[in-house]
């Protein structure tokens, strides 16, 4: 059963950063691409950023293009989201996903997923 822990959430100013964190377990991450993605409240999820865990290709939705950097240390099982530039809208709850093959945009095909972190951003 694969496990995916986020860390890294919190309170910020707008213009300030975030490191969230996904910690994996319970399966062969190789195989496996990530997303993030997050809701806010009302809202539907949508998707932030994803990569491929064996080949390192991203894709970012273009509300965070240049402002947050995915990525990922194979040998701890982790994958990143590097905020900078935080704006309040970008308040939400933050959630790492998994699933196989080609990194997708659509949360309904992510397989397995975190618990969430709360990011919220103050004007």
């Amino acid at each position: 059963q694969v496990q995916l822990v986020e860390s890294g959430g919190g309170l910020v100013q707008a213009g300030g950063s975030l490191r969230l964190s996904c910690a994996a377990s319970g399966g062969t991450f190789s195989s496996y691409d990530m997303g993030w993605f997050r809701q806010a409240p009302g809202k539907e999820r949508e998707f932030v950023a994803a990569i491929s865990w064996s080949v390192g290709s991203t894709s970012y939705a273009d509300s965070v293009k240049g402002r947050f950097t995915i990525s990922r240390d194979n040998a701890k099982n982790t994958a990143y989201l590097q905020m900078n530039s935080l704006k309040p809208e970008d308040t939400a709850v933050y959630y790492c996903a998994v699933r196989r093959g080609a990194i997708n945009r659509l949360w309904q095909l992510y397989d397995y997923w975190g618990q969430g972190t709360q990011v919220t951003v103050t004007s």
